[in-house]
């Protein structure tokens, strides 16, 4: 078993010391260990109204990056040193970006406007503009919707920027595998998991046997429909006898021929959709998004 920094009775002493020091309700705190590998701290905070989160020394900086996320009127609370004793500090984050972390301890971050629930379908201006054309927020709310992603998943998304993005975040203590086949578009999703404090993405650049080695295995994949589509199908399959997958396509024959591919490969559930979207403009007249087609099967 991986040896932890932080282990029960530590905890609980950190959580004893803020219950003596303040008066936060512990029913609300959220945990989150960030020594540990794949947590996402930008994110939790958001959606928290009370983090208590464990680190390690060495993040020079990690208040400036929330305080770039929009964090910066929460509270924090923290003391000097490494145990939970002692007189207790707090200030607003805004007032911390040019500190880092000296020490192996705990604080506890309070965040007045945090949203409990996640909101799916971010705006593409939320997003690092860069080399990708983001689809449309509503298409994507669709996609997630019928990837059904839980809390621990882990998800392959092959040349799905946003979508890798949004299922790291609904996937907060599980793991997504993002295929990036063109270099300018893997800047720009390093950008993003940058931009959005992601700690739970792995970048490779191509579906095979040796750069999924040593990765979790996914049980569900995104694909936009290419080329080397069914090359990456046999791939997952081989690890995953029972992967889900939901594929994206613009081409009528591509979506057309994907129930036999899925047949072929004993992918069954298969389920195919097309969404169109149509927006008002200034003109008084609507304009039509590009309507893809999804295909969604499992092994």
């Amino acid at each position: 078993m991986e040896k932890q920094m932080f282990g029960n009775a530590q905890i609980l002493s950190w959580l004893q010391y803020f219950s003596d020091n303040t008066q936060v309700d512990l029913e609300k705190v959220k945990i989150l260990d960030i020594t540990r590998k794949n947590k996402n701290l930008i994110p939790t905070v958001e959606s928290h109204d009370a983090v208590l989160v464990f680190t390690e020394a060495g993040h020079a900086d990690i208040f400036y990056r929330m305080w770039g996320a929009g964090l910066g009127e929460c509270d924090v609370w923290y003391n000097n040193g490494s145990e939970p004793s002692g007189p207790i500090l707090h200030d607003k984050l805004r007032d911390m970006i040019n500190r880092g972390i000296n020490a192996s301890a705990a604080m506890l971050i309070l965040n007045p406007n945090a949203r409990s629930t996640y909101k799916i379908g971010m705006q593409n201006t939320n997003f690092s503009r860069g080399s990708i054309h983001y689809v449309g927020s509503e298409i994507r709310a669709v996609i997630l919707n019928k990837m059904h992603i839980a809390a621990d998943d882990t998800v392959c998304i092959v040349s799905g920027e946003s979508i890798a993005v949004e299922s790291a975040i609904i996937a907060g203590e599980g793991t997504v595998i993002a295929v990036e086949y063109n270099q300018n578009d893997r800047r720009t999703m390093e950008e993003n998991i940058e931009q959005f404090g992601l700690n739970n993405i792995t970048i490779i650049d191509h579906v095979d046997d040796e750069s999924m080695k040593g990765l979790p295995v996914p049980s569900l994949a995104f694909l936009v429909a290419s080329a080397s589509m069914e090359q990456e199908i046999e791939c997952l399959l081989r690890l995953n006898p029972h992967m889900e997958f939901v594929i994206y396509t613009l081409d009528f024959r591509c979506a057309a021929s994907l129930p036999e591919i899925f047949a072929r490969y004993g992918i069954g559930e298969t389920e195919v959709i097309q969404i169109a979207v149509s927006r008002l403009t200034g003109k008084h007249t609507f304009a039509a998004e590009p309507a893809p087609w999804l295909i969604s099967g499992k092994a």
